[in-house]
């Protein structure tokens, strides 16, 4: 997957509640694990990775996921509309998703308006390189 794959970073805010943010970002995870064309882990904060720091701690749990090439729909897709569906199983529910230093906000209960922010977003990444913003002077 590491090889011609896209990496993003998968956020899921919950209020500063540290035991729902882990919960609510496990089941994201167990969602994701069987989609086509995805594949996703946990990230550690910045804070457990430095020397001295057991573990992942109480900070922030996020998660990363790479997409294939090689899948029948654009794999961009293909992982936001499994993190839509499962965004919409509850309308309290939010991923902040981040690809090459864009970023975009996915909740349970869109509006018109963040489904048009979402097909930018999708429109950004699209065609953006799968090592970096490098070159684009936008």
């Amino acid at each position: 997957m590491q090889d011609g794959g896209r990496r993003w970073q998968l956020v899921v805010p919950a209020g500063g509640d540290a035991l729902r943010q882990e919960r609510l970002t496990r089941d994201l995870y167990a969602a994701l694990y069987g989609t086509e064309g995805v594949v996703a882990g946990f990230t550690e904060d910045e804070a457990s990775a430095q020397p001295g720091h057991k573990g992942a701690g109480v900070g922030e749990v996020a998660l990363w996921a790479a997409t294939a090439t090689a899948v029948a729909r654009p794999a961009s897709q293909v992982l936001i509309t499994a993190i839509k569906e499962w965004c919409a199983k509850d309308r309290h529910r939010k991923v902040e998703v981040t690809y090459d230093g864009h970023s975009v906000a996915i909740t349970g209960r869109p509006d018109a308006a963040q489904e048009r922010v979402v097909r930018e977003f999708l429109d950004k990444v699209g065609d953006a390189p799968s090592n970096g913003p490098e070159g684009d002077g936008e």
